[in-house]
């Protein structure tokens, strides 16, 4: 059966779930071909936007070229315009997902809950970014809308669901550990000193592991926000400028464009090389970590471990999240598995949809 064919079966068939997707880049596109899958058969697809056109008519949004099409036509961006067609829908269910990294956006998350709407993201920035922004998730959830979040950690493994089922249960955090961004588990489980960290980086850039600036990796800030997610959900109300950040940035790139960062990335080589030489003389390795005690003190950063800690035995981009609780003290629960990707992070995305029905 055609994609066509498809959404107008499930339209004939009064699909449960109505959905504007926000965002069409690589996790919103691998999410679109997700849309076209049985398993998506209770989904209706009623608008999908990315930042300066949209789409709400039924044909063209089961076209399979619908994300390609959407860069050169469709109607100009209108928020307003797409909640009127979630609005105008009668499933029984209806989502906004936000598939993008915009602050702005996440910003309203809240706002969509209050109003009736439910709310699954890949966008960390309201959960892992201020406090007050994080509060003001917390009240409009008490409203009734529900908040699906897997995607915004570990794309999707289930790590969230399971410190919030531990907490549930009376369990307590002691410590948390891991390495949480897929971008820098490469970098270090490649890294041994054989090639210079700027060509492994440029590696890692043509192959899609990193931002197109890889600064955004590199200066710690994305785990950070994870790390504050996790914190969160495991109780403690920490601030931003509660956790240390160690960025692999030297202060004198951190300032320039992106084409003046990408040619002086020989920077970046000789102090890493020093830090990996001391450790590999101490029979070490360097690893990317965050950290939480039980204390709430939270930090990010490149450390020194053993030649047997668990985080010298990753693969690829696999994320890795160790934790310790009063139940699990004596030895921690792993959660580890592939942490990036458009294809793991959708499914994250498509599963709290359908969590939904």
């Amino acid at each position: 059966m055609s994609a066509v064919l498809s959404v107008e079966a499930r339209t004939r068939a009064g699909s449960s779930i109505a959905t504007v997707l926000l965002g069409t880049g690589v996790v919103g596109g691998a999410f679109l071909k997700l849309l076209n899958t049985p398993a998506a058969s209770s989904i209706r697809l009623v608008g999908a936007a990315n930042s300066r056109r949209q789409q709400t008519q039924s044909a063209q949004l089961a076209d399979p070229a619908l994300r390609d099409k959407l860069r050169s036509h469709g109607d100009p961006r209108n928020d307003t315009a797409l909640l009127g067609a979630l609005d105008a829908d009668e499933a029984s269910v209806k989502v906004i997902v936000d598939a993008t990294a915009c602050g702005v956006l996440a910003s309203r998350h809240a706002e969509w809950l209050a109003r009736g709407y439910h709310v699954v993201t890949a966008n960390k920035s309201l959960a892992g970014g201020d406090l007050p922004g994080w509060r003001t998730l917390q009240a409009a959830l008490a409203t009734g809308g529900r908040y699906g979040d897997s995607a915004t950690v570990g794309a999707g493994l289930p790590v969230i669901s399971t410190l919030r089922r531990l907490r549930h249960c009376g369990d307590s955090l002691l410590t948390l550990e891991g390495v949480f961004s897929g971008s820098l588990s490469y970098l270090f489980n490649q890294y041994d000193g054989s090639q210079p960290f700027s060509a492994l980086l440029r590696r890692a850039r043509e192959l899609g592991y990193t931002e197109p600036d890889p600064r955004s990796d590199l200066s710690g800030e994305d785990v950070a926000r994870k790390l504050l997610i996790l914190a969160r959900c495991a109780g403690f109300a920490l601030r931003p400028d509660e956790v240390e950040v160690e960025s692999l940035v030297p202060e004198g790139l951190r300032g320039v464009d992106v084409e003046s960062f990408l040619s002086r990335l020989e920077e970046l080589d000789e102090p890493l090389a020093a830090r990996h030489a001391e450790a590999a003389a101490r029979g070490g390795a360097l690893r990317f970590l965050a950290r939480l005690n039980q204390r709430g003190r939270a930090r990010v950063g490149l450390v020194e471990v053993p030649a047997n800690h668990p985080a010298t035995r990753l693969y690829g981009t696999d994320n890795q999240f160790a934790l310790s609780t009063t139940r699990y003290n004596t030895q921690p629960l792993v959660i580890q598995g592939p942490g990036a990707g458009p294809e793991v992070t959708a499914q994250a995305l498509l599963g709290d949809v359908l969590a939904l029905a």
